[in-house]
């Protein structure tokens, strides 16, 4: 059985690995999937982040993850060998508070999150309640402890007293997990929510939002166009890159795959396609290091005509 996704003896062709040939001014990357999966580093995340200090180029860690804070995320990287400032982290936690201190001050606020959204919240002024009768915004995200009683919570503010708003920290389907295991991330718990209250939210405050290139191109006070992004989903890294204008670059080391990629259509297509994060690198640094190249640098990525013809 092929699955639907491609005809039985469809022609593959090669869809060649694309790596950068120059340096960019400032560095973008996300996270899981990306740098590492799970505590581990991903081959070559450790020396790509040394070389590009090295350089002294700008660099800043996004996550759509709200699971952690800043400080934490830079501990986490520092513990795994690549040395990290919270200055340097930008994540859902920071974005979903600072667009809703912006943009609803004084909202009574129902966050189904774990401790460090539900904290940073506490922390910029806001009341947050259970109490369907006066919640303003309901805020769904990557939450472990999402039960039943949440959604209740939620149906009753948003369906029955309608005076609530949804928003959302990110669209992510699933966290990808060691092995090729994962576990379901924010947008399942947007869907449960949706399904039962009719209800659609309103606002993303992660990759692909604008809201979010415009903050992590504040902090490194640099254009689009000089900056790259390098993440493993098209939907949410890629996007936000392409919709503004930046260079982006998809490494296949987390949710995106050769196969998935070969089915991308041309608008979501990225830059550069690596197979392993090093690859970011253009050729002359990996000369200028004496880096060797590692197995699989050069080996291509298959595609195939949705109609099973080669390309």
């Amino acid at each position: 059985m092929n699955g639907g996704c491609q005809p039985a003896g469809a022609a593959m062709t090669p869809l060649p690995l694309v790596r950068p040939k120059q340096l960019y001014a400032g560095y973008i990357f996300d996270l899981d999937g990306t740098l590492y999966l799970g505590d581990s580093l991903l081959p070559g995340a450790q020396r790509l982040i040394q070389a590009l200090r090295a350089a002294g180029r700008r660099l800043l860690f996004l996550s759509n993850n709200p699971t952690k804070d800043p400080d934490a995320y830079a501990a986490k990287l520092t513990g795994l060998g690549i040395p990290a400032v919270p200055a340097e982290v930008l994540n859902t936690v920071v974005t979903t508070t600072h667009w809703l201190r912006q943009n609803y001050p004084n909202a009574t606020v129902f966050a189904i999150a774990e401790e460090p959204l539900q904290r940073a919240l506490r922390n910029a002024g806001f009341q947050l309640s259970e109490d369907p009768a006066e919640i303003d915004i309901v805020v769904a995200s990557y939450d472990r402890t999402f039960e039943y009683r949440k959604l209740q919570i939620a149906f009753d503010a948003l369906w029955y007293f309608k005076r609530a708003r949804l928003i959302a920290t990110n669209p992510d389907r699933y966290c990808p997990f060691p092995g090729g295991r994962g576990e379901p991330d924010a947008a399942a718990i947007v869907a449960a929510i949706e399904a039962c209250t009719g209800v659609r939210c309103e606002r993303y405050l992660g990759k692909p939002d604008p809201y979010v290139l415009a903050a992590a191109l504040a902090l490194l006070d640099l254009p689009a166009h000089q900056c790259v992004m390098t993440g493993d989903r098209l939907y949410t890294d890629i996007k936000m890159a392409r919709d503004a204008g930046m260079a982006s670059a998809l490494v296949l080391t987390g949710e995106t795959t050769a196969v998935t990629l070969s089915e991308a259509g041309d608008a979501e297509r990225p830059n550069y396609v690596l197979d392993r994060v090093d690859a970011l690198l253009p050729d002359a640094v990996w000369r200028r290091a004496g880096w060797t190249n590692p197995a699989g640098l050069t080996e291509p990525v298959t595609r195939a005509r949705r109609d099973g013809s080669s390309l």
